[in-house]
C-alpha cells in the first residue's frame, strides 16, 4: 500500500490525516472543495484535487490510482440536519467498488457509542446523519474500519493510545493521534471490518 486520498482533508482532523501520511511516506492526495484551506507547507506535498464529495465524477476522479481512502468529512460547527456525510459516504463507497479501492477507514462520531435516549439534543440531528454514514460503511463489503474519537483535543501527538473495538476507549485523544491511527489503521487487518474507540491512557 503506497497511495492514499484523504476526504475531509482540510478541517482540523483531515489535515492531522495529511501529515501522519505524509510521515508514513505515502503518496498523498487531498480532496477539498477549496484548495486555500490547505495550509501553504502542505500543498507543495500532496496531490490536490478539487471537487464535491456529493459529485460522483469528481469523487471518482479523486480515487482513481489509489490504494486506500481515509475519510473525515465533517460540518464544523453546524449542528443542524444534513445528509452531505452519508451521501458523500455513498458516493465514496460506490466508486471504490467502481474501482477496486478496497480499504478505507473513517472517522465518525461516538455518540454512536451511545445510548440513543441519552445523546443531547442539540446533536440529534447530526449523529442522525452519522448513523446512515456508519450504515453505508457496514453494509458494503469493504476493508473498513470505523474510528469513533471521544472529544478531539488540539493536543501534540503522542503516540500513546488506547484502541477497543466496539466500545469507547476513553474521554480525550489528541487530533494528530486520531490521524495517526486512522492512517496506521489501513495497515492493520484486525481492525478491518471493526468500529474502534480511541483515546490516550487516562491519567
Amino acid at each position: 500500500m503506497k497511495s492514499l486520498v484523504v476526504f475531509g482533508s482540510t478541517g482540523n482532523t483531515g489535515i492531522c490525516v495529511l501529515q501522519a501520511a505524509l510521515k508514513r511516506a505515502f503518496k498523498v492526495r487531498a480532496f477539498v472543495r477549496d484548495p486555500g484551506k490547505l495550509p501553504n507547507n502542505l500543498k507543495s506535498e500532496v496531490d490536490i484535487v478539487q471537487g464535491d464529495v456529493l459529485n460522483e465524477t469528481d469523487v471518482r476522479k479523486a480515487l482513481e490510482g489509489q490504494d486506500a481512502v481515509v475519510v473525515a468529512l465533517g460540518t464544523r460547527n453546524d449542528l443542524s440536519p444534513t445528509t452531505v456525510l452519508s451521501e458523500g459516504m455513498k458516493n465514496i463507497i460506490t466508486q471504490m467498488k467502481s474501482l477496486g479501492v478496497e480499504v478505507v477507514s473513517v472517522c465518525i462520531s461516538a455518540f454512536l457509542f451511545w445510548d440513543p435516549e441519552k445523546l443531547p439534543p442539540r446533536f440529534i440531528d447530526l449523529n442522525a446523519d452519522h448513523l446512515r454514514m456508519y450504515n453505508h460503511l457496514k453494509s458494503s463489503d469493504l476493508k473498513w474500519i470505523a474510528v469513533l474519537p471521544p472529544h478531539i483535543a488540539d493536543e501534540p501527538p503522542t503516540d500513546n493510545y488506547i484502541v477497543t473495538h466496539d466500545k469507547s476507549a476513553g474521554r480525550v485523544i489528541s487530533k494528530h493521534d486520531l490521524g495517526d491511527f486512522l492512517v496506521k489503521s489501513l495497515t492493520m487487518p484486525e481492525h478491518y471490518k471493526q468500529t474502534c474507540g480511541i483515546a490516550k491512557p487516562a491519567q
